[in-house]
């Protein structure tokens, strides 16, 4: 990925420097975003760079960027976006986990009641009545424990995510470090 990023750059400087020599007028084509703006980082050049020479300043500043920090914003992107289908699936497995377990409850219920209906004298009653709060308290059991893995995975979820935004912004941070060494006012 990195390669072919840094090979469209060298590509599109090799056609622009031949362009400028040519004498031919070269402009950035309208609504292409530079490397930086595709990160949500915005740097104007305070001492006159042209467009050319701004897209290789963020071409250094990114290898910069990505060196010291350990991180490439577009792998994070890919890292996020996996975070957050694992959190759904998650989610999704949280919400089937307890079937059965009303049935599970009643069996349980039934076995207790019968029991204590043959002592009694009614087993039969007794395994009824046993059934029937077994299957509720199985149900009750299956809805905490889907709630409680449901906000489980949320909040690994968030963790993973809060992880990808904090190294997110270290790599701005030392991004915009070295544009502003190269004369540029960053915002991000």
């Amino acid at each position: 990925m990195k390669q072919l990023f840094a090979m469209a750059i060298l590509i599109s400087l090799v056609a622009a420097a031949a362009a400028l020599a040519q004498g031919q007028q070269v402009s950035q084509p309208t609504g292409q975003k530079t490397l930086a703006a595709t990160m949500n980082v915005y740097a104007f050049p305070t001492k006159g760079q042209t467009p050319e020479q701004q897209s290789q300043d963020e071409a250094a500043c990114y290898g910069y960027a990505t060196q010291n920090t350990g991180t490439d914003p577009f792998e994070l992107q890919k890292q996020s976006q996996k975070a957050q289908q694992q959190t759904e699936q998650t989610k999704k497995q949280a919400q089937q986990a307890g079937a059965g377990a009303g049935a599970g409850g009643a069996v349980a219920g039934a076995a207790g009641g019968a029991l204590i209906g043959a002592v009694a004298g009614d087993a039969g009653k007794g395994a009824a009545i046993g059934a029937g709060a077994g299957l509720l308290a199985g149900r009750r059991k299956a809805r905490e424990a889907k709630a409680e893995a449901t906000a489980q995975a949320q909040k690994q979820g968030q963790q993973a995510q809060q992880s990808i935004a904090q190294q997110m912004d270290n790599f701005k941070k030392a991004f915009s470090v070295c544009m502003e060494a190269k004369n540029y006012m960053v915002k991000y």
